[in-house]
């Protein structure tokens, strides 16, 4: 469901390229998560790998409390910034970084017993609540990149290997198996943690479910999730119940602001080389892969084209010679210098661009409800030669 107030008109307004946030969108958003939160009787915070533009913050704290970090820098992120510990996990905490990591977060979960084992003691010295991270081995994920719960996967600690009486000072489990999926997805999950996993949860005062619960997406069935976890209440009084989605708070808010820097054609293809990259900005969509909705145009599947559109390939302006993506069919031909707007460009994307090849990095904007255009942070050379210093 695509709502942008955001005009052709006002593209001038912001620098180019440019990720652009709508305030409005993003309120819509964390309006429906505080909602369900409360009639579920859950809390849902923050996934930082998923959103990380601080300067929105201010705006998140009127709807939730707490956030979610796989890091030092994340969880920095989160006192410093959102002004809250984090919930956080790691694959694997280095000696270094722990006593750290403990200082700025409130929940810990731990990815293997020897991690648990060998830094249990820092933790319950700075008072944090420590978990576990199971794998249920049952995830509905098609793209093996990004399932968590794959044969000899490195997440997570199996039933078979957990004591029936788990180790002190275990007070929760953390559990991550989806991927923008829908409560289905969740309700087939649970019956898998509770088979493998339920024995144990009567020892627990929480359970993090983790995250990618996309129920900000148009269709998602709200009233079965919160029947879902209203019941998962119900069969464990005892356990305080977390959500970390992370697209779901930015899911359609914003976009990414391109333009046609050049146009070529090579044995009757054509393709629109772009002031962007999508191996330097929007990487999912090569990994994934998938395919961005492009504003005013159609996703054409025959890569010849179409002989009654105007049909191109959009190409990155990077070196690599799969930088690029197609094809889509336009309305009119296109000319150096339009605007192509990549929709739903904010979750996720903005925290996964890098500075390869000295590609001029997107500006990162926000559109506010009352109409003003805020610049929240720009590029520079120096932004990409500090990285090296």
């Amino acid at each position: 469901m695509n709502t942008s107030s955001l005009s052709s008109l006002q593209y001038p307004q912001f620098p180019s390229p440019c990720f652009i946030v709508e305030e409005r969108l993003l309120r819509r958003n964390l309006c429906l998560i505080k909602e369900v939160a409360t009639r579920a009787d859950v809390e849902i915070i923050l996934a930082f790998k998923a959103f990380a533009l601080w300067k929105t913050f201010p705006i998140f704290r009127e709807y939730i409390q707490h956030t979610t970090a796989s890091s030092l820098f994340e969880a920095r992120l989160a006192v410093e910034e959102f002004g809250s510990k984090a919930h956080t996990f790691s694959p694997a905490y280095t000696e270094e970084e722990f006593p750290q990591i403990a200082s700025l977060s409130s929940h810990i979960s731990f990815n293997s017993l020897s991690q648990y084992r060998r830094f249990y003691s820092e933790a319950l010295r700075q008072g944090v609540s420590c978990g576990l991270r199971i794998n249920p081995e049952y995830s509905e994920i098609e793209t093996e990149l990004y399932n968590p719960c794959a044969p000899g996967s490195r997440f997570g600690v199996l039933a078979e290997d957990l004591p029936s009486c788990l180790p002190e000072g275990i007070k929760g489990f953390h559990c991550h198996t989806h991927c923008e999926s829908s409560s289905e997805n969740l309700e087939r999950t649970l019956q898998h943690i509770e088979a493998k996993f339920g024995r144990w949860l009567h020892q627990l005062a929480w359970l993090n479910l983790a995250g990618r619960h996309l129920m900000t997406r148009e269709g998602y069935k709200i009233q079965l999730l919160v029947s879902l976890l209203r019941s998962l209440h119900e069969r464990y009084p005892n356990l305080h119940i977390i959500l970390e989605p992370g697209s779901a708070f930015a899911w359609q808010t914003g976009l990414l602001l391109s333009q046609v820097v050049d146009i070529v054609e090579n044995r009757g293809i054509k393709t629109a080389i772009l002031n962007v990259s999508f191996t330097c900005h929007m990487p999912d969509c090569l990994e994934m892969p998938y395919h961005p909705v492009v504003r005013g145009a159609t996703w054409v599947e025959d890569e010849g084209g179409d002989a009654n559109g105007f049909c191109y390939r959009l190409g990155g302006n990077s070196c690599l010679s799969g930088d690029f993506m197609g094809t889509w069919k336009f309305q009119h031909p296109l000319s150096v210098g339009d605007y192509i707007v990549l929709e739903d460009m904010i979750h996720y994307t903005t925290v996964k661009t890098t500075m390869f090849n000295g590609i001029n990095h997107p500006s990162i904007a926000m559109l506010h409800e009352d109409g003003r255009v805020e610049v929240l942070r720009s590029y520079e050379y120096q932004d990409y030669r500090n990285r090296m210093d």
